[in-house]
């Protein structure tokens, strides 16, 4: 049985390495409140497409208020939407877009993740021109 090291590139990453950059600073979250939405079952989506020169590459954002849930479940909810984002985004995501993930109460910790996938997908078919 192989092994791989730590830090070795997951065999469903692309070939191509896509960073995503962490919105960290509460002005882009403001900023993408005020874009671009999509509703799905499991999370809402929000999107904005940035000026030129502001930033490079796609930037996301994970937020899950207090309605999601205690500590454990907001976590868990962020957790997932993380590996979403970082499974879905390389490929679907545009260069130059920021994108902000926001939790669902009692949805986004429970539901299916191969359709919270699905609806990533689709939701960013929607906002995309």
């Amino acid at each position: 049985m192989q092994l791989t090291p730590p830090g070795a590139p997951d065999q469903g990453a692309p070939a191509v390495s896509v960073c995503l950059h962490v919105l960290k600073k509460r002005a882009d979250f403001i900023a993408a409140s005020r874009a671009l939405r999509c509703g799905t079952t499991g999370f809402h989506l929000q999107a904005r497409k940035r000026a030129e020169g502001e930033a490079q590459g796609i930037r996301v954002g994970f937020t899950c208020s207090k309605k999601v849930g205690n500590a454990v479940a907001r976590n868990r909810a962020k957790r997932r939407l993380r590996e979403i984002a970082r499974l879905i985004l390389p490929q679907h995501g545009l260069d130059g877009w920021d994108y902000v993930l926001v939790g669902r109460k009692s949805v986004t910790d429970t539901l299916p993740f191969e359709q919270m996938k699905s609806d990533l997908v689709r939701a960013l078919a929607k906002v995309h021109p």
